[in-house]
C-alpha cells in the first residue's frame, strides 16, 4: 500500500505540467469538477459495458457537451475511435508495412515492457526491439522513440527506454535517429510524455508507428490518438497521427476494456483513479517505488 501511494503521488507530480495544456479549454470550479465526472463516468460505463451502453454514452457526451462543447467535441472523436471495430487493425505482424512515408516526417515509437528486477530486458521487449529494428531498417529516415521508464525493482539506474535504446543501437541503428522517453510507467504515460517530445523538439514529425505485442497494438493507438486530440487546439486539427503499426506475436496476453478506461482516464488528468483501475483489473504491484 506504501508503494501504491508513493507511486500514484509521483505520477501526479509528474504529468501536472502536461496536462495544464490538456484542460485549456475546461472551464473553472464546480463546472471543472463536473465535467472531469462525466468523462470519466463516459470511460467506466464503456469499459464495463461495452456496445450496450451506447445509448447511456451517448446521453453522456450530450451532457459534456453543454456543459463544455470543446471538451464534448473531443471526447466525442475519442469514443469514436475506441468504439471502432477497426481499432488497431490490420496488424502488420513482424515489420512496418510498404507505403508509410520514407522520411523524418515518420517516428516508429516502440513501447515498452517491465523489466527484470536486475534491469535487463525479458523476452517480450526484446521481440518487440526485433520488429522496431525491422521497420527502422525498412525506413532508415525514420526516427525511433524508445518508450518507458525505471521498472526495475533492484536496479534504480536502468529504464526500459534506456535498454532499448543501447540494444538498437548495438544492432547498428544510428543514434541520432533513438529518442529516448524514460519517465512513463503506463502506456497513457507513454503516449503523453512521447507527445511533448516530439511536438516540443521533433516538428518534422507528423505520423507515427506503433511496435509492441500484438494484444498491446489497439491499446496504444487509441492513447496516442487519444492524447493527439486532447491535445490539439480544436478537434481535427491534430499534430500527430497514428498511421501503421507492426506487432510481435506474442503467445498470450490481453487488455480489457476496462484497462483501456483506466489508461484514457489517467489521460484526462485523473492518475489516482486510474490507478485504482489498474490495481484492480491487473497485478502492478511489482512495480517499484519512484523516486
Amino acid at each position: 500500500m506504501k508503494n501504491r501511494t508513493i507511486i500514484i503521488k509521483v505520477l501526479a507530480a509528474l504529468l501536472a505540467l502536461s496536462l495544464l495544456v490538456s484542460f485549456a479549454g475546461c472551464k473553472s470550479g464546480g463546472e471543472t469538477a463536473d465535467v472531469q465526472k462525466l468523462v470519466e463516468e463516459i470511460a467506466v460505463d464503456y469499459g464495463t459495458y461495452g456496445d450496450e451502453a451506447k445509448d447511456r454514452i451517448n446521453t453522456l457526451l450530450k451532457e459534456l457537451s453543454a456543459a463544455d462543447a470543446n471538451t464534448g467535441a473531443r471526447w466525442s472523436e475519442i469514443m469514436k475511435i475506441w468504439t471502432s471495430a477497426d481499432l488497431g487493425k490490420p496488424l502488420n505482424y513482424g515489420v512496418l508495412p510498404d507505403g508509410l512515408p520514407d522520411s523524418d516526417e515518420l517516428c516508429i515509437v516502440v513501447l515498452g515492457f517491465q523489466l527484470n528486477p536486475d534491469g535487463t530486458m525479458k523476452d517480450e521487449l526484446i521481440e518487440r526491439l526485433k520488429v522496431a529494428l525491422a521497420s527502422a531498417n525498412k525506413y532508415p529516415k525514420a526516427y525511433i522513440v524508445c518508450a518507458g521508464g525505471g521498472t526495475a525493482a533492484e536496479n534504480e539506474s536502468a529504464s526500459e527506454a534506456g535498454e532499448m535504446a543501447k540494444w538498437l543501437a548495438e544492432q547498428g541503428v544510428d543514434k541520432k535517429r533513438i529518442i529516448v522517453e524514460d519517465n512513463s510507467v503506463t502506456t497513457a504515460q507513454n503516449a503523453i510524455f512521447t507527445y511533448d517530445i516530439l511536438t516540443s523538439l521533433y516538428p518534422s514529425v507528423k505520423k507515427l508507428a506503433v511496435v509492441s505485442s500484438d494484444y498491446h497494438i489497439a491499446t496504444g493507438e487509441l492513447l496516442f490518438r487519444a492524447e493527439s486530440i486532447i491535445r490539439a487546439n480544436v478537434p481535427g486539427n491534430e499534430k500527430l497521427e497514428v498511421v501503421s503499426n507492426a506487432a510481435w506475436q506474442a503467445p498470450s496476453g490481453t487488455l480489457s476494456a476496462m484497462f483501456q478506461a483506466g489508461a484514457l482516464i489517467e489521460l484526462s488528468g485523473d492518475v489516482e483513479t486510474a490507478f485504482e483501475i489498474y490495481y484492480d483489473n491487473y497485478d502492478i504491484h511489482e512495480l517499484p517505488p519512484l523516486g
